[in-house]
């Protein structure tokens, strides 16, 4: 599964950012940078007395038990919450042909269930902590869980999180929640992605306007 997805308020509690000023001069709220997974370390570390919650399978498919993946992204908040949880990349062994929705909605909540328990501090060096968005991939059923983690791994958060921007399901999610103009992306590789896609959709009209080859007698 390749799109993004915001979790129902139902499964967890997640913040949108919401601008209301009366101020024409009011300042522009500033960008969270993106970093790939394990990035925040040399910033963050886990709150005293805090472990990383994981997810159990959940009930519902127990007993298939397939293997399944999933990398969900979110903010670091200055105080060290998480929140803005959504589904980046999954995988299953034996994803459902019908119910896929509901499918991956089950994993994402209870694994951003998880996630939302999740507790940083800032190192002791910064004075002045700032959000971030990252992502946590989390497995389901591992029998090798290096195999498993490479299915869901995201080498590039931000080329990730572009090209999710201009899939047109995904979008329509990313502009609702505010999520990605949010963000501190490379305005040069937004151009180079939105160009690429826009090559792309002539190279398809192209193709199909093309008259068919007459058939050999």
């Amino acid at each position: 599964m390749a799109g993004w997805m915001m979790l129902p308020a139902r499964a967890v509690l997640y913040s949108l950012l919401l601008l209301v000023s009366g101020s024409p001069f009011a300042q522009a709220p500033e960008k969270i940078p993106v970093v790939n997974e394990g990035g925040i370390r040399d910033r963050w570390m886990l709150a005293p007395g805090v472990t990383l919650p994981v997810p159990a399978y959940p009930k519902a498919y127990a007993a298939n038990g397939a293997e399944v993946c999933l990398a969900i992204g979110y903010v670091l908040n200055a105080d060290g919450t998480t929140s803005d949880f959504s589904l980046l990349k999954s995988w299953s062994a034996d994803e459902p042909k019908l119910q896929r929705d509901e499918y991956w909605s089950t994993f994402a909540e209870d694994a951003s269930a998880a996630l939302a328990r999740w507790k940083f501090a800032p190192r002791p060096d910064v004075t002045e902590p700032k959000p971030v968005y990252t992502v946590a991939t989390f497995l389901f059923g591992a029998t090798n869980a290096t195999e498993l983690r490479r299915k869901c791994a995201i080498p590039s958060l931000t080329t990730r999180l572009v090209e999710l921007r201009y899939d047109a399901k995904a979008g329509r999610k990313m502009a609702f929640a505010g999520v990605f103009d949010r963000l501190d992306l490379d305005p040069g590789m937004v151009t180079r992605v939105d160009q690429q896609r826009r090559n792309d959709a002539i190279a398809e009209r192209q193709a199909i306007q093309r008259p068919p080859k007459p058939s050999k007698p």
